[in-house]
């Protein structure tokens, strides 16, 4: 079953369309039973879908417990990660099951500001959320919402810096304040400490959407959706080597293979799977091995891998992992905000050697150099971006060395360097506090 896909609630920025769909259904469920909402949001099994998949009633606990007003929501939907789209979709095809999610949020905490934090590159997702906010502003659930929380709440749309990096849950916060996305150290994470210091649940565009479709229907419908034990539906941004790419709604716990084979119509031109970069470029790769694999949290981890964004970029036979592994790098080199001197020039160093290896101008030690690059660079960001680039990179040495060594070639291979760093940068991320982060 499509939930938030459903083409009847496909209504753009049309309030009443959306409400003659069964919109709406959620919020009034909460506000007749505002203490029951945490604990179905925790029945239904609700994780966080924008990448880190924490439990949502969790967060939302966390803020609900922080004393006094003046406390944020932020939807979070700066989405800037290659390979995924699926926010975009929501916020301009279907905006109002995420306010709908959003002001059930909003009731759980106690917070009276909910801002919509979009990518301002997305200038469809950012018009069409506009108006949709402007009509919940004149319809009587928002004045009904205003005598529970004991003032008005006040919705916005908030468009960001449009760098990769502003989708990190401190960066959104400070880039809701007015300043540039910089990450800052946690703790205090933004349950305790957000905007303007005040208590701020930040939560993805997907997950809010789910929230008052569980509180119409119930938790238990919610679990019923997905497969083997998992909970919900997720929305899958298939791409790549794939013949129908698109947006998946699917049961959580739908099998890689029947997402890239059935769903997808597999690789093009009849090639060989070769591997897929699970949600997003971010994380491990999944090979042939692993089709049968069930798409959901505990699955993927248990395989070493994880669901991230649900980004999912098919790679066929014929297709360099060396080449995508160095398109991804670049990506996130050229998005590191440069806080953290490791982050910085570390992604830079492997993406320079990745660049050369691939074109075929490899040195002796530059294998071990990315090999020791993946080893340290690992948690020495305030942010996960820096991480990104090193499970990426190691996985791909890991589960494809061969290219590498091709390309390397028989004097490549050749360790002549001690300290594995291909053109002098080690001591310089040594000296750059690998470790503690920014200074």
């Amino acid at each position: 079953m499509r939930v938030l896909t459903d083409e009847r609630r496909c209504v753009g920025a049309d309030l009443g369309a959306w409400m003659a769909a069964g919109g709406g259904a959620g919020l009034e469920r909460a506000l007749a039973d505002r203490g029951g909402i945490i604990p179905a949001i925790e029945a239904a099994g609700l994780r966080g879908l924008g990448g880190a998949g924490f439990a949502t009633h969790r967060k939302w606990a966390a803020v609900a417990a922080q004393p006094g007003p003046g406390k944020w929501v932020i939807c979070n939907g700066n989405e800037d990660e290659p390979g995924t789209f699926k926010d975009r979709f929501l916020l301009s095809r279907t905006p109002h099951q995420v306010i709908e999610g959003a002001l059930v949020a909003a009731l759980a905490v106690g917070a009276a500001d909910i801002v919509l934090y979009i990518n301002p590159r997305e200038a469809a997702a950012v018009a069409v959320a506009r108006e949709a906010v402007a009509q919940w502003e004149a319809h009587p659930l928002l004045a009904r919402l205003a005598g529970a929380l004991g003032e008005a709440p006040r919705l916005r749309v908030v468009t960001g810096s449009g760098l990769y990096i502003g989708g990190e849950e401190t960066a959104a916060v400070a880039s809701v304040m007015g300043g540039f996305p910089f990450p800052r150290l946690k703790p205090p994470f933004p349950a305790e400490s957000g905007v303007g210091d005040a208590p701020t649940l930040v939560n993805n565009v997907e997950t809010l959407a789910h929230a008052g479709h569980i509180l119409a229907q119930g938790p238990e419908w919610y679990r019923g959706l997905g497969l083997g034990g998992a909970p919900g539906t997720k929305l899958f941004s298939l791409s790549g080597d794939v013949l129908r790419p698109g947006l998946h709604e699917l049961p959580m716990g739908t099998t890689l293979r029947s997402l890239v084979f059935g769903h997808g119509g597999g690789v093009l031109a009849g090639r060989a799977f070769k591997a897929v970069f699970t949600g997003g470029p971010s994380n491990t790769l999944l090979t042939a091995a692993d089709l049968d694999v069930p798409l959901d949290f505990d699955s993927l981890r248990a395989r070493g891998s994880r669901l991230g964004t649900g980004a999912m970029i098919v790679v066929g036979e014929g297709t360099s992992i060396l080449r995508k592994t160095a398109e991804y790098v670049a990506f996130f080199a050229a998005n590191s905000c440069g806080q953290c001197p490791p982050c910085k020039i570390g992604t830079h160093q492997v993406s320079r050697i990745l660049e050369r290896v691939e074109a075929g101008a490899g040195r002796p030690g530059d294998l071990r150099a990315l090999e020791n690059l993946a080893g340290l660079l690992p948690g020495s960001g305030r942010c996960g971006l820096v991480d990104g680039a090193a499970t990426v990179l190691a996985s791909s040495l890991r589960t494809f060395r061969g290219e590498y060594e091709r390309a390397l070639g028989p004097s490549g291979q050749e360790d002549g360097q001690e300290d594995g760093q291909g053109d002098g940068q080690g001591d310089r991320l040594r000296g750059g506090g690998l470790r503690g982060g920014a200074p």
